[in-house]
């Protein structure tokens, strides 16, 4: 199974906590160990939003302002590859190419932002698109997807279950500006439906939750599910 794995900079790497990212160095050698090929895209978190906050107060440009965040989210990957040690690649990856090409060395594929424009969520997508994983879950920091931002709303009802079209609905009205903060952006739902992948948005919190996605199916998140997807062949349900 080809499993691609979006991870938020702040799940990763609260307050640069060494033990999350050597729990979620061992969460994904578990799932390496279990026969998945294994790409990991690694978003910039809070660090990235104060650096784009502070550049946007002194005047820098959506694209500067993009560039800042992709450089926070290449130094978040190479701190998982630190904790991965050979068994990745030895740099961030890129660009699509390169990651693949780890994926076809059997390296855990590493990657941060790619272009400016784009969010880590989307380059999480495009990755899974370009190697035709059978998988793409997003670790993030709120479980699932809603109808509204369940930290400003106590109202906000999550979303069991959604088809790719319907996941574009949910986050049309969303913000997306540089830094802007939510579980899928437009863009990598736009890719979602494009390509067709089965994902899953769940809480990242525990590295663990990942796991017992990518393996068995198991998770209190979001389904995105195609609409002639059925459950996938290697969710086996055994331990």
């Amino acid at each position: 199974m080809r499993v691609v794995v979006s991870v938020g900079g702040s799940v990763l790497a609260p307050d640069l906590d060494p033990e999350r990212v050597a729990a979620y160095a061992e969460a994904i050698e578990r799932l390496v160990a279990d026969g998945c090929e294994v790409g990991v895209v690694v978003g910039g978190g809070g660090v990235a939003r104060e650096y784009i906050e502070t550049a946007r107060e002194i005047g820098a440009n959506e694209v500067e302002l993009d560039r800042l965040g992709i450089g926070t989210t290449r130094l978040n990957a190479r701190l998982l590859i630190a904790a991965l040690g050979d068994r990745a690649s030895l740099a961030p990856a890129t660009d699509y190419e390169e990651a693949g090409a780890a994926l076809r060395r059997d390296e855990v594929a590493v990657m941060g932002g790619v272009t400016p424009g784009q969010t880590t969520d989307a380059v999480a997508a495009a990755f899974a698109e370009s190697v035709d994983a059978d998988l793409l879950v997003y670790a993030t920091s709120a479980d699932g997807v809603y109808d509204a931002d369940p930290n400003a709303d106590p109202d906000a009802t999550q979303y069991a279950e959604l088809s790719p079209a319907e996941l574009v609905e949910v986050v049309l009205p969303m913000s997306r500006d540089a830094g802007a903060s939510a579980p899928v952006d437009l863009l990598a739902a736009k890719l979602i439906d494009r390509a067709g992948i089965r994902s899953i948005v769940l809480d990242g919190t525990d590295p663990s939750a990942v796991v017992d996605a990518a393996l068995y199916g198991d998770h209190t998140g979001t389904d995105v599910v195609p609409v002639d997807g059925g459950e996938p062949s290697f969710w086996t349900g055994e331990r």
